[in-house]
């Protein structure tokens, strides 16, 4: 077993000699196939004899108590076998990020839509109508239905979190001092989880032991939460979740598994619980609304001498976790001057949490638009004023970048945009700008284990509870053994999603990849050292190609080394001390040319381009994937995104696609992502760093930027849509 922390820069690997040549490469999904002709098993996909259905039951008021719970006429409907409700064995809503546990229902009310109960019938139709049918009574309470009603009663963040507060020098002297100032206030709108996938779970029981069939991200962070929710050890859970539908933060532990769970223990069977969208959008958290102040203060040549990034946030009462709104700007740009702050307000909404980017999704709208506010007001160009304040260090910690390539980003993205040769034009109606921002999340390392195992055969199994939301986990995991043990990629299988394997990162933070990976690589390094003794040469003095070993002018295949039984070794990874004594980070130039309609206000964005440092690539046509997958959404947060809460209830009234508006085909324009690769070893031993978040990270503020070159209205007030352009629109 190696067992690797990483308290120092890696030294590499020998699969740095790329000598199979897998490594990068654009290969497609090795999954693909299953996924396209329907043989990949999603959670609620899975056939089990005798198997029930449930559907939660909820209370239709924001803030009260339940004075009674009616199922008599539920329970007398065909194929109804039992409602559980008003149970303290049950959850009142999906757990909280951060929580140990998930609270049990106790009458009380706390937001729209909280569950109070579930029905069981032989089938799902069956199921929906007893829930429909049962007669939920509440006392209705006053509620805080909105973030500025909640201000008053607002907090700091807690010892320990994510993002403290963090103020270092004197903001509003050197707003005073400067040259120029902008001190302006955006906001961002509630936002919510819309994978394609629902939250769904099959539970089943074996006497003590529970087996749940799931679309969960992180099975290290699941099972405990579980085990503290039902009361049982967490080894008695078993999760199994091969292929996840979309999850983007929101597929951790949700309501429908305990549902699922307490109701096939009291039956005796399996169940099979889904949560109905519209259910969702009130029972799994989503992200907060924002009002960002972001002050930046410069001197006559544009270099910054204070940065400000000051927010007000809401929260669900009672939970402490919240937006860290400044996530990505606390590294970001120079400035002595630097106050980084967030308050929240308690409300009766629900909860909020991780959302694709927690922090840099929304708060990099805000500073990037401020940003190019300010480049117009020194006269700059936007991109010189980046460069003009790229720091050294961190400016708030002091501490070194374990690499950082956004100004390379920013040229490369530059020349191939055609930056310098655009032109605000005009075609007919339409107004034509071009905006340009930077992108920047943190990067996380997180423990992992992967056990790879050699058949004599010569064929490689990698296996560890590692899951995949669609992101190449699967193929990244293969390419990454077949390049270190020398196979072609059609001799290694991976199996991924089942809580008995090795525990691995799993995915979520941008960190899966990166961790997983050096996981495999890890263990490989411990099968290529057996390898190297059966050899009887040094493993640096080995090759491994098209499975076979190659030293000292001997070409043997890697079985006839192997033996009669198979090779295996564990390894694993440990964030350590190089998590505090380096800042790190991914960058990238998000770039966006939009077209604006001077008589109806309508926008159209016509290209978006991105460059990315992520340190080494582990496949280039994933990678690319989730760039433009993110930038997509990006472009969603711009113009479209948005739940409205009606502030007498706390209910979000846009509760389905049909009325939360996302990007559609006819939204999505030509999307290019490119790479600028560096190995980072302080990162991690493969020196990848984390893509999915970082390519959301300042595209809005790109589109932003282009909708405003193009017209010259700026909109503070997220999502840019019609109504908010209208009034200012030139005349043509």
């Amino acid at each position: 077993m190696t067992e690797y922390r990483m308290d120092e820069a890696h030294a590499g690997l020998a699969l740095d000699r790329e000598v199979q040549g897998v490594l990068g490469k654009p290969l497609d999904r090795i999954d693909g196939p299953a996924k396209v002709t329907g043989s990949a098993t999603y959670a609620l996909e899975h056939g089990l004899d005798n198997m029930a259905w449930g559907v939660a039951i909820t209370a239709a008021i924001g803030k009260g108590r339940v004075t009674a719970i009616d199922t008599r006429a539920a329970e007398k409907m065909p194929g109804v076998i039992a409602i559980y409700a008003g149970d303290a064995a049950l959850p009142r809503q999906t757990p909280v990020f951060g929580q140990d546990r998930a609270q049990p229902y106790d009458g009380a009310i706390e937001s729209w839509g909280e569950i109070v109960g579930i029905a069981v019938a032989e089938s799902f139709e069956a199921a929906r109508a007893a829930a429909r049918a049962v007669i939920v009574t509440c006392a209705r309470e006053d509620g805080v239905f909105t973030t500025h009603d909640g201000a008053d009663d607002a907090f700091d963040p807690q010892e320990g979190a994510l993002l403290p507060n963090i103020v270092r020098g004197d903001i509003n002297r050197a707003m005073a001092d400067a040259a120029v100032a902008i001190d302006v206030n955006y906001t961002t709108p509630r936002q919510v989880h819309a994978a394609m996938e629902p939250h769904g779970t099959i539970a089943e029981w074996d006497g003590d032991r529970l087996t749940l069939r799931c679309s969960i991200q992180i099975f290290r962070m699941a099972r405990p939460v579980l085990a503290n929710s039902l009361g049982i050890p967490a080894e008695d859970i078993r999760l199994i979740s091969p292929f996840i539908g979309g999850g983007f933060g929101g597929k951790n532990v949700s309501a429908d598994a305990l549902l699922a769970a307490v109701a096939a223990k009291r039956l005796g069977r399996p169940v099979k619980v889904a949560l109905a969208r519209q259910q969702i959008f009130h029972a799994c958290y989503g992200r907060s609304d924002t009002y960002q102040r972001i002050r930046l203060a410069a001197d006559a040549d544009g270099r910054l001498i204070g940065c400000g990034q000051d927010s007000l946030v809401s929260q669900k009462v009672g939970a402490r976790s919240f937006e860290p709104v400044a996530l990505g700007a606390v590294a970001l740009y120079r400035g002595e001057h630097r106050s980084f702050t967030t308050r929240i307000a308690p409300v009766n909404l629900v909860a909020h949490g991780p959302v694709r980017a927690p922090g840099e999704a929304v708060g990099m709208i805000a500073l990037e638009c401020a940003m190019d506010e300010l480049a117009r007001e020194l006269g700059l160009d936007p991109i010189e004023l980046r460069r003009r304040n790229e720091p050294e260090n961190d400016p708030t910690t002091g501490r070194p970048f374990s690499s950082r390539r956004l100004i390379d980003c920013f040229d490369e993205g530059a020349r191939r945009f055609g930056w310098a040769t655009r032109e605000r034009r005009s075609e007919g109606e339409w107004l034509i700008g071009h905006g340009v921002a930077t992108a920047a999340r943190v990067n996380f390392l997180a423990d992992s284990s992967a056990r790879v195992t050699l058949s004599p055969e010569g064929r490689a199994i990698v296996e560890t509870d590692m899951t995949d939301l669609g992101t190449g986990t699967y193929t990244i995991l293969a390419q990454v053994a077949g390049e270190a043990l020398g196979l072609p990629i059609e001799r290694v299988a991976v199996r991924l999603g089942d809580s008995d394997l090795p525990t691995g990162a799993g995915s979520g933070g941008s960190f899966g990849a990166a961790s997983s990976a050096s996981s495999v690589a890890l263990a490989c390094e411990d099968i290529v050292a057996k390898l190297a003794k059966a050899m009887g040469a040094a493993p640096e003095d080995m090759t491994l190609k098209d499975g076979h070993a190659i030293a000292g002018n001997r070409r043997v295949p890697l079985g006839e080394l192997v033996g009669a039984a198979p090779l295996s070794a564990i390894g694993t990874i440990h964030p350590g001390a190089n998590n505090r004594r380096f800042a790190q980070a991914t960058h990238g130039a998000q770039f966006c040319e939009a077209w604006v309609n001077a008589v109806t206000g309508e926008v159209r964005v016509k290209r978006m381009l991105g460059v990315f440092d992520c340190g080494r690539i582990l496949n280039h046509k994933t990678a690319r994937s989730q760039a433009i997958g993110g930038m997509i959404w990006g472009l969603g947060y711009a113009l479209h995104e948005e739940a409205h809460v009606d502030p007498r209830s706390g209910a979000i009234v846009n509760r389905d696609f049909g009325e939360y508006h996302i990007p559609a085909n006819a939204d999505v324009p030509q999307i290019e992502a490119y790479f600028v690769e560096e190995v980072d070893r302080h990162a991690n031993p493969l020196g990848a760093k984390g893509i999915g978040e970082l390519g959301i990270s300042g595209a809005g503020a790109a589109v932003a930027n282009a909708i405003f070159d193009a017209c010259g209205v700026r909109v503070r007030d997220m999502p840019i849509t019609p109504d908010k352009l209208l009034m200012g629109l030139p005349p043509i």
